[in-house]
């Protein structure tokens, strides 16, 4: 498990590459398999009815893949702890809600499950929860949740809407209902 589907920067240095995509599917716990595929049918039928299957998947997989190399990136040079492995879809995950979001900025989302709030408000939110949970990792402190692998997915998800989608119309979601 650890040599194959635990990202980590000593491990790309080491050249297990295939880590960067590996991480991505493996997880360590039902809870966090679960949580991860709730989010994923949540928000990634909505996209792929928009995007279509292929590009959907594309864009998931360079969002893993970036949100491992972040998670790498930071636990070095930030962390410096350059041997500090993550797994999990979170990352991807992370990138897709906020891809999202900056779709269908007043949609309604259930933080928690539970409080309904515009898609907006709740990426800056969960930002902002990862960049203080960041800092507190930085300080010695935090807990062992993946802020760099989320904030890496987040960056890809900025990156896809502001240089691929803002230019093109976006769908009505009223027009999407069947999926929501």
């Amino acid at each position: 498990m650890a040599q194959n589907f635990l990202v980590s920067w000593s491990g790309l240095v080491e050249g297990q590459y295939w880590t960067l995509i590996t991480s991505v599917f493996s997880h360590n716990a039902f809870l966090h398999f679960f949580m991860n595929m709730f989010v994923l049918n949540s928000f990634g039928p909505i996209l792929e009815k928009i995007f279509g299957f292929s590009r959907f998947l594309k864009f998931y997989f360079i969002a893993g893949v970036v949100s491992s190399l972040t998670h790498a990136l930071v636990s070095a040079w930030l962390l410096q702890q350059p041997e500090l492995p993550a797994l999990g879809a979170s990352g991807a995950i992370s990138g897709l809600v906020i891809l999202f979001s900056l779709m269908f900025p007043r949609q309604l989302i259930l933080l928690f499950g539970i409080i309904p709030i515009p898609a907006l408000l709740g990426i800056l939110l969960f930002i902002g929860l990862d960049v203080w949970g960041l800092v507190a990792q930085a300080e010695g402190g935090g807990f062992p949740i993946g802020h760099g692998a989320h904030l890496g997915g987040a960056v890809t998800g900025i990156i896809f809407y502001f240089g691929f989608i803002r230019k093109r119309k976006v769908p009505d979601p009223s027009k999407l209902q069947e999926v929501f």
